[in-house]
This record gives C-alpha cells, sequence and structure tokens, in this order.
C-alpha cells in the first residue's frame, strides 16, 4: 500500500475524496503527511485505586473528567487523552495512520499509546492518547500542530462502522 505524497495528498483534497473540517492550510501538508491541531479540549483519568476491567465495553468517558482549556501541564509518566481540531474525512480506499512531530517527540512527548491506526470511510476528530515519557513537565498548547497522519491507499474497499466511527 503506498503512502501518498504531498502531490497526491493536495489531489485527493481537490477531488473531495479526503476531506478536512475545517478546511486545512498548503503548509499543513508536508512531503509525505499533514499536521494536525491540538483542540483545547483534554480528558485527565481520574487518579486513585479504581480498577478497571479491560473488556469490550469499558468506556475511557467512565474514568475520565473533562478539562477546556488553551492549555494543559502534563507531569512526567502522565497520560491524557486529547484530539484533533480537525474532522479528517477518509474515503473507503485509504486508511490512516498519526504520528508525534519529531521536534515534540525529542522532548518526551508520545502522542498515541497504540491506536494510530485510523480505518478506511471514517469522518472524525481523532483522539489522541498522549503520554509524557519525559523527566520534566510539558505544556501543551491548544491550536499547536502537535501530531501528523499519513495516508495509504487500501488494496481494494472497506468500511469502518465500529464503536468510534465518528467520534
Amino acid at each position: 500500500m503506498p503512502v501518498l505524497t504531498h502531490d497526491e495528498i493536495k489531489k485527493e483534497i481537490e477531488k473531495g475524496t479526503l476531506t478536512f473540517s475545517p478546511p486545512i492550510s498548503d503548509d499543513q501538508i508536508s512531503v509525505a503527511s499533514v499536521d494536525l491541531h491540538l483542540a483545547p479540549e483534554f480528558r485527565v483519568f481520574e487518579k486513585g485505586t479504581r480498577q478497571l476491567d479491560l473488556v469490550e465495553e469499558t468506556n475511557y468517558m467512565d474514568c475520565t473528567r473533562e478539562v477546556l482549556s488553551d492549555s494543559l501541564f502534563v507531569k512526567p509518566g502522565e497520560t491524557v487523552l486529547g484530539v484533533t481540531t480537525e474532522i479528517i474525512g477518509i474515503p473507503s480506499t485509504m486508511c490512516g495512520w498519526l504520528e508525534g512531530r519529531s521536534r515534540f517527540a525529542r522532548l518526551g512527548l508520545l502522542i498515541h499509546i497504540s491506536a494510530g491506526f485510523i480505518q478506511p470511510g471514517v469522518a472524525n476528530r481523532q483522539v489522541l492518547e498522549i503520554t509524557n515519557l519525559s523527566p520534566n513537565t510539558l505544556v501543551l498548547h491548544a491550536g499547536e500542530r502537535l501530531c501528523q497522519i499519513i495516508f495509504q491507499r487500501c488494496e481494494g474497499e472497506a468500511t469502518y462502522s465500529g464503536r468510534f466511527v465518528s467520534q
């Protein structure tokens, strides 16, 4: 499955098969990825002695609280949930991969723990499982280009219809 380069990403956007809301600027499109902004919406895990059963029905909303803020302090070892500003519409012939940006990774920021794959046919904002691997407190800022998405063409067509299709 080939990775889409700058020109191919632009072609797909112009055709309307790959969509972003709000529309992205040209400078967000890199050589083979698109930079995404962090929204001012976070979910912080409730701390305590609570035990979480990892079963299909477990909902992260039940063990986190919403924080609406333009900035958020993330302590060493702490994980918080963030979300992209952009709603990304991916056709059934493509999939995507979320990745961090190297400038922030070098400071100890991990933007997804293990769920970086984006299924074909989704149209949603991406939830980021942000973890501070640094020995220092990191400050997240809404509006910052925190991560990037890489697009690949799929062999055949498929559309995701699961629980998070329009999160």
